[in-house]
């Protein structure tokens, strides 16, 4: 179906006529599916908001790209609601990273409107083929790193086992003799008290901190400065959360175990979200019901990702998910390269 709004020769555009039913209807499953990744998995649902808007609901790509952002902070938020009241989002550290990443979103916006729709659309299927190899690979890691792990435990209980033939007998030896070890034990301490009351000694003075500790701790400020920044780029551009990028870097860089970075990753979405689509307002253009109805699906399906999350593998979402991307990838870039 061909957009009702199209440019004039002055390269004007006609206000887009308000969303038809099945248009407004084929935006509950997409936005759903955006929202239910979002909850369960922190990030990679909202790539898939601007191939929707674009390809099922015929909205141009700098529409898509500005309305997704409605989407995806919606989602983002309902999302990071769930996780509050679990306690698994890190306030301070969530808003600071979002904080450092306006700047990129600021920039990506600019660049993003200023950029031709078929080159925009090609530069998405990338972008999409570039986040489902990291989260394939990903996924791939972390089942080899299971693997070690239950052979390492199988490795450790036979060891136990053993172990635990042998301490049964020497249970029953220090049994045996530990009236006469405390007694020794007693006066050992008696003794130690004794000289440690003569010799007191003086308090010693703290230690400067180590030059090696302080250069460790600039490139960690560096490497998160660097990556806010880049995840902001991203939103801005493209009018994606970035998730795919704050997870990891939440777990590596600032150490959150994988739960807390989840619910903190959304709050960063919210935040460079609301950036982006703050520097997009003046545009104009946007299908607000086809939107409004797009975001409503979005939260429920955020709420019940961030319920379904304890009871779903993340490895099988994620691959299936990847899956999914990959092949949305390949369609736009064959749609998309040969009207470069």
């Amino acid at each position: 179906m061909a957009r009702a709004a199209r440019r004039d020769a002055t390269g004007a555009a006609d206000e887009p006529p308000p969303a038809m039913p099945f248009l407004a209807w084929a935006a509950l499953p997409c936005g759903l599916v955006i929202g239910l990744l979002l909850g369960a998995l922190g990030g990679g649902g909202s790539i898939l908001a601007v191939p929707a808007l674009v390809y099922l609901l015929h909205q141009t790509p700098h529409e898509a790209t500005a309305g997704a952002l409605v989407v995806v902070g919606i989602g983002a938020a309902s999302g990071m609601a769930c996780h509050a009241r679990a306690g698994r989002v890190r306030w301070a550290a969530g808003a600071a990273f979002g904080g450092l990443g306006t700047a990129g979103t600021f920039l990506g916006s600019r660049w993003s409107a200023s950029l031709n729709p078929t080159v925009l659309m090609t530069a998405f299927a990338g972008l999409m083929l570039t986040v489902a190899a990291v989260m394939l690979v990903r996924t791939w890691r972390e089942r080899a790193r299971e693997r070690d792990r239950d052979r390492e435990r199988a490795r450790e209980r036979d060891r136990e086992r053993a172990r635990e033939r042998g301490r049964d007998r020497e249970r029953a030896r220090e049994r045996d003799g530990e009236r006469e070890r405390e007694r020794g034990r007693e006066k050992a301490r008696a003794g130690h008290d004794a000289a440690s009351a003569a010799s007191k000694a003086p308090p010693t003075a703290p230690e400067p901190p180590s030059p090696r500790l302080s250069a460790a701790r600039l490139a960690s400020a560096l490497r998160i400065g660097v990556t806010a920044t880049a995840v902001g780029l991203l939103t801005g551009f493209f009018g994606v959360g970035g998730g795919f990028v704050v997870v990891p870097a939440l777990t590596l860089v600032l150490g959150l175990e994988m739960p807390v970075a989840v619910g903190t990753s959304l709050l960063v979405i919210l935040v460079n979200s609301g950036t982006a689509f703050a520097t997009r307002a003046g545009a104009g253009g946007l299908d607000w019901p086809l939107l409004a109805s797009f975001a409503a699906c979005a939260a429920l399906g955020s709420w019940l990702g961030n319920r379904l999350a304890a009871r779903l593998r993340p490895q099988a979402l994620s691959t299936a998910f990847a899956s999914l991307v990959t092949v949305l990838a390949v369609s736009m870039a064959v749609t998309s390269i040969p009207r470069l």
